[in-house]
């Protein structure tokens, strides 16, 4: 504890472990254009508004999520989780990722963002987060994918090994991991295979704005007016959803395939209800 009574903001080495003091508190759900958020530089476990050091890498008691978006921001996590007022610990492991590549999603979110979306990519090597989630945390997550309701835009799929590679830095292989894949599909290239997500949403906004009257006629011609329009209306975001899949836009991401075929945590429990992307 802090001399104030309040909980230590350092870690076990005297250093400011708070996402301010470490330069990632950023909530890609409050400033849409921060998408996806500041990733950490090295693995850690998310106590509340700090990053804590990790005390090993996997964790047998918990189910593992590959971060490939704002999930990989700890600040988005503590979002997602605060809305039901879970402060568990939630570690965070840098990974090794063979088999998988960075999309962009074929929807538009209500958020303000253009999300990003895994994709099949044999022999591609990434460099990812590992989340390790209770159940609690895993129903939280779930209900912020949309994956519990008809409407959502995410399904959760266990992509096993060794068509996915996950090696979390101790000499482990992971038997598999979960994602969650686009139920739209994801955006392509303007050759059929999957574009490319940079990383940053002003870059990707200005592109697909540039590409298409269409959809700036619906969200305006910068970022900005973008993400407001988003932002204020669910039925646009529909409607630029169904108009990437109309100018033929969209492509499958190559993992439909494990959507239903993997295992379900047993002690899942009922999803909550919370803001979907």
């Amino acid at each position: 504890m802090s001399p104030s009574g309040g909980p230590a903001r350092t870690g076990p080495d005297g250093a400011d472990r708070t996402l301010r003091a470490l330069g990632l508190d950023g909530v890609p759900r409050e400033e849409p254009l921060l998408y996806p958020g500041a990733w950490p530089r090295e693995s850690g476990v998310l106590k509340g508004d700090r990053l804590l050091p990790l005390d090993r890498v996997v964790h047998g008691d918990r189910e593992p999520v590959l971060a490939i978006g704002s999930n990989g921001s700890p600040a988005q996590l503590r979002h997602k989780m605060g809305e039901f007022g879970i402060d568990s610990p939630l570690p965070m492991v840098g990974s090794r990722v063979t088999g998988l590549d960075i999309g962009v999603s074929a929807h538009v979110s209500r958020m303000g963002y253009v999300s990003a979306s895994p994709v099949c990519a044999p022999g591609v090597v990434r460099e990812l987060f590992v989340l390790w989630l209770d159940a609690e945390q895993l129903a939280v997550i779930d209900a912020s994918e949309g994956v519990p309701v008809a409407s959502g835009n995410f399904d959760r799929a266990w992509l096993p090994a060794p068509d996915v590679r996950v090696e979390p830095g101790d000499g482990t292989v992971l038997s598999g991991a979960y994602a969650y894949v686009n139920r739209h599909g994801v955006l392509h290239d303007g050759d059929g295979a999957p574009r490319p997500h940079p990383g940053r949403q002003r870059p990707l906004i200005t592109g697909l704005l540039r590409e298409s009257a269409r959809l700036r006629g619906l969200f305006g011609a910068t970022p900005e007016e973008f993400c407001a329009r988003a932002r204020s209306d669910r039925r646009l975001c529909e409607r630029g959803t169904r108009l990437f899949a109309e100018e033929g836009r969209v492509t499958a991401s190559g993992l439909e395939r494990y959507v239903d075929s993997g295992r379900t945590p047993d002690d899942a429990l009922p999803p909550p209800t919370a803001p979907m992307p």
